[in-house]
């Protein structure tokens, strides 16, 4: 009799073991996100940065689908790093700029459909009686509101080719406008153009800034570095709603040591790039990998490392570089790069 208790007592534990497993495992695995991005609405004079009502209609009606959870992207990123549990396709909204669209189209409709979001601003364009951009007055009534207001610097300026003491002013005059305007130093920052450098960054970091996001696409995961977030930029080319499904159902591929660490690129060029792929994503045989410039990139793999070697030297401006997988249910994990050659 005695023996038997043992033995329940003991299946009673490992039983238990076996559920916190299963529930820390999922934990990590749900612990995911994607970010979208925009910049103007309805004004078609500017495809490369606009989306159409139409097309801001067809994506709120399906992000507005129960499969989705729409948070604030604070609240995603807080969550993510705390290894805390996510609702599997957590999306976050942001956009960029702060054009005077965002007020007059966006919001309305963001705001009937209950879809949280944040706009990052750039401060001197604001209250130049300009009718491209919002005034303060519409800032704070979006913030009133509930809408996230993040940094974007004061005048846009490419951060990656600039000269330190450019940058801090530029980050110092912003954080003071926002400040007097709507009486917070925003802790969420975008950068211009989403182009960066490990100095960049180091500078954004130093500001007071939590969480700094790119214009690369990917997959948010414990594994991201949260001074350089992906987001997956959406216009009107690129917003098509079989693209918007596809990056809302994406999977993260987690990653550690990509090399190089700095985005900005100056000798080798092409740069040998690679990065190492969790022990848990099997199947990486299946693992294709693009350059912008170059089209479809020769990979190779040692194990879990995946090597890159690239033929064509990257231009001046950007290159993207994206990576996917195929998984289950006609999902893909999604990994993103953008490198700058000045």
């Amino acid at each position: 009799m005695k023996k038997m208790k043992i033995l329940n007592i003991l299946f009673l534990a490992s039983l238990i073991v076996s559920t916190l497993a299963f529930f820390t495992t999922n934990s990590k695995a749900n612990s995911s996100a994607t970010i979208i991005m925009y910049h103007r609405f309805g004004e078609s004079n500017l495809p490369s940065t606009n989306i159409t009502l139409k097309q801001l209609d067809r994506h709120i009606l399906e992000l507005s689908k129960k499969k989705y959870t729409v948070l604030p992207v604070k609240e995603i990123i807080s969550a993510i790093q705390k290894g805390k549990s996510l609702p599997d396709r957590t999306i976050g909204i942001t956009i960029d700029d702060g054009y005077r669209s965002v007020y007059d189209q966006a919001w309305p409709k963001f705001k009937k459909a209950n879809l949280p979001f944040t706009v990052f601003i750039t401060t001197n364009p604001i209250g130049r009686n300009s009718t491209k951009y919002m005034n303060w007055d519409q800032i704070r009534a979006l913030k009133k509101s509930g809408v996230e207001i993040g940094a974007h610097t004061s005048s846009h300026n490419h951060m990656p080719t600039s000269k330190n003491k450019r940058n801090r002013s530029e980050l110092i005059n912003s954080n003071s406008r926002i400040f007097k305007e709507i009486g917070q130093i925003p802790n969420l920052f975008a950068y211009p153009f989403g182009e960066a450098s490990t100095k960049v960054q180091k500078l954004v970091i130093e500001a007071g800034y939590k969480m700094a996001f790119g214009q690369h696409s990917g997959v948010v995961n414990s594994s991201t570095d949260f001074n350089y977030i992906p987001r997956f930029s959406l216009n009107e080319n690129y917003g098509s709603i079989e693209r918007l499904r596809l990056i809302l159902n994406a999977l993260p591929l987690p990653i550690k040591d990509m090399a190089p660490a700095n985005p900005l690129i100056k000798t080798p060029n092409p740069p040998d790039f690679g990065f190492t792929v969790s022990s848990a994503i099997k199947n990486l045989n299946r693992l294709s990998c693009f350059s912008s410039h170059e089209g479809l990139l020769n990979v190779e793999r040692i194990g879990h490392r995946i090597e890159i070697r690239m033929i064509k030297p990257f231009p001046k401006g950007r290159t993207r570089i994206n990576c996917t997988l195929p998984s289950p249910e006609n999902r893909w994990r999604w990994l993103g790069h953008l490198f700058v050659v000045p």
